[in-house]
């Protein structure tokens, strides 16, 4: 009896005790889609994460929350929606958490016993909520050195102790500066040449094709960063008890990709590896988010659930179980930095896609951007493109209330179908879910006052025409929601 109090006094001391013993390692990378071999992409080779996703599970329909860094990256970890966390936009422009204390599965791991550690950037305010034991190379890293400290430093955090671990790991590749070679890697970097520029852009010439040739080296160079990450993992003895999950935070920073609503932006490569738990070899091709992996780490860790998460676990998909799935997924834009301010809702069944823009008919600055940012020669290349290619790029430029894409007839939504009167009981039914989905995330830009006072804030910063990150000041945490 003395033996077995005992005992459950060790388990209210200590609640780790009582929790899997699962380790997680998440492999998080920057800017790009589903730019790998396992995918399809010729022209891409990545060995190590085409074998990681024929050790588990390869999700073909998986998306990120919004196209932005830090957007995302609250998202999956906290479970939530930017409108619901507060992170609508650039932790590097002040952009912010409503609230420090938000669950997040950092805190809710440590708070079951894990070590917790992150390796490269977090890129949330405030940083303070995410409780992390141990932290290395916090910054960015887009002029790439060192790149084998990820390993180095991940090989000292596994090893460092026996109780389980969570560790996150954010690698700069495929953020730009796109680099073609670095100390070697990739061997033999791609060329303009020997690539053709990505479907969804639907334009070609040679300076897309050597940025979509210099996108690929960075993605090779990423791949074999990630095979010496789990070389190290399998030689601590503990990758048969790891958790795996690869993605990116969002899709490439090229033409209609990040900052953007469209597939090229929100569409991810998602890998899961869980040796004896996860089936191997699968191709799931339901609707998933990010927002599932917080409660699906919950789960599997036998951690404490996060209430009311609108994500939901993974956990049936991953063993191969016959299970009723979402039937429809919901993405969303406020803006990224001062620059391209301009709300978006968005969503898609598995065939239809319908784009809400909450302040339709006025010019879209993220699409200049983007154009002024990076290509010397496009606005010619547009013009010369045919239709509906042309079309699609102004149409960009000062956008309709309402875009619907036939994913199945136009996976690279060129066909805006909202006007077409052939589609109007499809565009009905999704606008009136749309709706239902806002009203129950509690979304703060269903009050236009909200949306007009965070463009003032925005549009306040402004000097002669440029953003002054310094001038900006931001208030939405104390006006988007009563409080009283």
């Amino acid at each position: 009896m003395k033996t077995w109090l005992a005992f459950i006094l060790f388990l209210s001391l200590f609640p780790f005790a009582a929790v899997s013993a699962t380790n997680v390692l998440l492999i998080v990378s920057e800017d790009n889609g589903q730019e790998l071999g396992c995918y399809g992409e010729p022209y891409v080779k990545t060995p190590n994460l085409d074998k990681l996703a024929s050790e588990g599970v390869l999700f073909k329909n998986a998306y990120v929350a919004q196209a932005g860094c830090s957007q995302s990256r609250a998202s999956f970890l906290t479970g939530l929606f930017p409108h619901q966390n507060g992170q609508i936009g650039l932790a590097t422009w002040k952009f912010r958490m409503y609230d420090e204390n938000t669950p997040n599965i950092v805190r809710s791991l440590k708070e079951a016993g894990y070590r917790t550690g992150i390796i490269g950037k977090l890129h949330i305010n405030p940083e303070s909520a995410f409780p992390f034991d141990f932290e290395a190379i916090g910054k960015s890293n887009f002029s790439r050195k060192d790149l084998p400290g990820y390993a180095r430093e991940a090989k000292a955090f596994i090893n460092a102790g026996d109780a389980p671990f969570f560790l996150s790991i954010n690698y700069p590749d495929a953020h730009r500066p796109f680099i073609p070679q670095v100390d070697g890697l990739p061997q033999k970097p791609l060329t303009g040449n020997e690539v053709e520029p990505l479907d969804y852009f639907g334009i070609d010439n040679p300076q897309l094709r050597q940025q979509t040739a210099d996108h690929y080296n960075c993605m090779m160079r990423l791949d074999t960063l990630i095979g010496d990450l789990l070389q190290v993992l399998e030689e601590s003895g503990k990758a048969r008890d790891t958790f795996v999950a690869y993605f990116a935070d969002h899709g490439a920073d090229m033409l209609r990709g990040k900052r953007t609503s469209y597939e090229g932006g929100t569409r991810i490569p998602f890998i899961i590896r869980w040796p004896g738990q996860a089936k191997t070899q699968l191709v799931s091709t339901e609707l998933v988010s990010l927002l599932d992996l917080a409660p699906t780490l919950l789960e599997a860790t036998g951690a404490a659930l996060i209430p009311n998460l609108p994500g939901k676990s993974l956990m049936p998909l991953m063993k191969g179980e016959k299970t009723e799935w979402r039937t429809h997924l919901f993405t969303e834009f406020h803006l990224h930095s001062a620059q391209n301010f301009y709300p978006q809702r968005t969503i898609r069944n598995d065939r239809y896609k319908l784009i809400l823009n909450l302040m339709p008919g006025r010019v879209n600055p993220g699409n200049q951007f983007t154009k002024n940012r990076f290509f010397e020669d496009l606005i010619a290349t547009i013009d010369e493109a045919p239709d509906p290619i042309r079309s699609a790029y102004r149409n960009m430029e000062r956008p309709p209330k309402f875009e619907l894409y036939d994913l199945e007839e136009d996976p690279h939504e060129f066909h805006n179908l909202a006007e077409d009167p052939d589609y109007r009981e499809i565009r009905s039914d999704l606008e009136k879910r749309l709706d239902t989905w806002r009203h129950e995330t509690r979304d703060p830009m269903l009050k236009y006052i909200n949306l007009l006072r965070l463009k003032e804030e925005v549009d306040a910063c402004f000097v002669e025409g440029q953003p002054d990150k310094a001038k900006l000041t931001l208030t939405y945490p104390d006006y988007f929601f009563d409080r009283g």
